[in-house]
């Protein structure tokens, strides 16, 4: 699926140039510090060299680069922002600790869209104008700052949509039990600002979005949710990846709408991402460098054959679900939240079925397994 926002189609097969300044050796001088010299002594910037596929804007190439540096290069006004061309970092509160969540603010030279805008942009505002919102997935803290945009246009994978259309929907996402669904359902209406969005339009996997010499590609990565999706800007060599936060914590993959083995596929496709700046919505902020990246998007899946191995170990004796929820394989016995339990309980079953599939336990009575 190839498109624009703003009604434009583009080019099959037409890709952007690399960042030409990444090539530059100079010792003790950052790539960010190297831009900025040739910015400075070029009036260009290197990271942006129009190709064909940018024809159908209509205006000639050297006006394009001209509007878009103009536009990239207009300084926001946003505590601890950081800015990769056409890409801008909303560092949230916290550096993105939950609640809060790191938001991205990308701007060519006809639209600007905001990526998961974070309850702290509901707590300050967006810092730019806003043409249109995008969304990695639809759960309780990458919308809350749409409170402060009324009526801007919010696009979201097809199968997340509902989450957008009643709390209801939303809730169904979850999967929790009605006593924590009272409780949360509220909370996500009073604190995180939740209210039905009218304008919703729908994406699917390898979607191309025009925003003028600046394109935003769609990568699906279901997992955390069916509709899960990273962003990347080739024009920025920076990837958006959500909620593949690169945490010690590890997946998170235990709602109604997750799924285990989907999530080990999007970190799988994660691998062969092109870019050199990787921002994660929670905990993390921005990766620089792809060697880095990988190390740590290994050690994140990782989490979760660690977490199998700790199981069959405990389960050289017979355990019930019950034991497995009570050994805490996901939260550390300090953690006290409402949401523990049924946490516990839901990563048990899936691991334990998992591991039944694949032989590697045995149920020796009812709910009751062991290691083979």
């Amino acid at each position: 699926m190839h498109g624009d926002l703003h009604g434009l189609q583009t080019p099959l097969g037409a890709r952007s140039s690399r960042n030409q300044a990444a090539r530059l050796l100079i010792p003790g001088r950052p790539l960010r510090w190297m831009v900025t010299q040739v910015i400075k002594l070029t009036g260009q910037n290197p990271a942006y060299r129009l190709t064909h596929r940018h024809t159908s804007i209509r205006k000639a190439p050297s006006q394009v680069s001209s509007l878009l540096m103009k536009r990239s290069l207009n300084k926001i006004h946003w505590p601890d922002a950081l800015q990769l061309g056409p890409v801008t970092v909303l560092t949230g509160e916290e550096r993105g600790k939950y609640p809060h969540g790191n938001s991205v603010l990308v701007r060519g030279t006809h639209q600007s869209v905001l990526i998961d805008p974070s309850l702290t942009i509901a707590n300050r505002g967006a810092p730019a104008p806003v043409d249109q919102v995008f969304l990695s997935h639809v759960h309780e803290d990458h919308i809350p700052g749409m409170s402060q945009l009324q009526g801007i246009p919010v696009h979201c994978h097809e199968e997340d949509a509902i989450g957008l259309t009643s709390i209801d929907g939303l809730m169904s996402m979850y999967g929790l039990p009605p006593t924590l669904e009272e409780e949360f359902r509220q909370e996500v209406i009073d604190d995180f600002h939740y209210e039905p969005q009218v304008d919703v339009s729908t994406f699917s996997g390898n979607a191309i979005f025009d925003l003028g010499g600046v394109e935003i590609q769609v990568i699906h990565t279901p997992g955390h949710t069916r509709g899960h999706c990273a962003f990347l800007i080739p024009q920025a060599r920076t990837v958006f990846l959500g909620d593949i936060e690169l945490s010690g914590f590890g997946p998170y993959y235990f709602d109604a709408h997750s799924s285990l083995e989907s999530f080990e596929q999007s970190m799988s496709r994660c691998r062969s991402l092109d870019a050199d700046y990787f921002v994660t919505f929670h905990h993390k902020w921005v990766i620089s460098g792809r060697e880095k990246f990988l190390q740590m998007l290994d050690d994140f899946a990782n989490v979760i054959s660690n977490r199998e191995e700790a199981m069959l170990e405990f389960m050289t004796e017979p355990r019930t679900i019950g034991d497995c929820v009570s050994k805490r394989f996901v939260y550390r016995p300090s953690v006290d939240m409402n949401l523990v339990q049924h946490v516990e309980t839901r990563s048990a079953l899936i691991h334990v079925n998992r591991m039944l599939e694949q032989g590697r336990i045995t149920k020796v009575s009812e709910n009751t397994y062991q290691a083979a």
